[in-house]
């Protein structure tokens, strides 16, 4: 092959690879959003980037060729009235196909009335069906010392908010993790957030409700 040739065929196949790039680029740009409106559960609190349940979602809808591009909107220490508040212009921004909804949690531990969690979490489900997006919401427990009444209502919360709304439920984040018998070889020191080892169970807890909706 001469000089001008092989310039040119290098040319054409640089053409080539630069299209497939481009047009891989615009695909992920089209690609349906997911998004996740959490705490730092979904956050990545105390982990290497890319260890949290979260980008281990996007992972595996790649692998299973599932053509979603996932947005994490998780703020550690966020409440269901942070995500209130922020939900619209993330609806706005991304428009989403599906929301996950992963807040609660920061509301017991700050005492917050029961009352104000429910009218927040179902205020984000009606905004987000609203927008034209299903819903997910991810459930959570606390601890016994809360006392038996009040962890029952707070676990009840969850599905009490999702079931009149037809939106789906994962009835507890950490089945299976902050529920088995050696649970704190489990957390991070402070023994509320879950070592990296945990967030793949966290996932499979969080992919069976949401696989119905993909």
């Amino acid at each position: 092959m001469s000089g001008l040739r092989r310039r040119a065929w290098v040319a054409h196949c640089s053409v080539g690879l630069l299209a497939g790039w481009a047009s891989g680029l615009a695909a992920a740009a089209d690609a349906p959003v997911l998004l996740v409106v959490g705490d730092s559960l979904s956050a990545e609190y105390g982990l290497k980037a890319g260890d949290g349940w979260v980008a281990l979602l996007q992972k595996r809808l790649n692998d299973q060729k599932k053509p979603y591009r996932v947005v994490n909107a998780s703020i550690s220490g966020d409440t269901t009235a942070g995500g209130r508040s922020r939900l619209p212009a993330a609806l706005r921004t991304h428009k989403p196909a599906i929301v996950v909804i992963e807040l609660g949690g920061n509301d017991a531990l700050r005492g917050l009335p029961l009352s104000s969690t429910r009218d927040n979490l179902q205020a984000m489900v009606k905004v987000a069906q609203a927008a034209g997006a299903k819903v997910l919401l991810a459930g959570m427990q606390v601890p016994p010392n809360y006392g038996s009444a009040y962890g029952k209502d707070f676990a009840d919360l969850f599905e009490q908010v999702a079931k009149p709304a037809r939106a789906a439920v994962v009835p507890f984040l950490l089945k299976g993790v902050a529920d088995r018998a050696d649970a704190m070889d489990w957390f991070q020191p402070d023994r509320i957030h879950p070592l990296a080892k945990a967030h793949p169970l966290m996932l499979d807890n969080v992919w069976q409700a949401l696989k119905p909706l993909l």
